[in-house]
């Protein structure tokens, strides 16, 4: 799954932001970013199930061929 940052500007100026597809403490990054460039301080926040959850790699061409070999 791609990463994504989703931000949503509310009617009364509020912001919500969402990151999708991030593992572990990576989405905290992204969110201090966007602190900075709105000039904003979080209120409230949540850690999602991809917060714990492990990313998984898609093995290299190489490493592929590598396993293959070993059947």
């Amino acid at each position: 799954m791609a990463k994504q940052l989703v931000v949503r500007l509310r009617p009364d100026g509020t912001v919500d932001a969402e990151t999708i597809g991030m593992h572990g403490p990576e989405c905290l990054d992204h969110i201090e970013a966007l602190e900075a460039l709105l000039d904003a301080e979080t209120v409230s926040s949540q850690f999602t199930q991809d917060y714990t959850a492990t990313a998984v790699e898609e093995p290299t061409a190489v490493e592929a061929e590598q396993t293959d070999g070993l059947r």
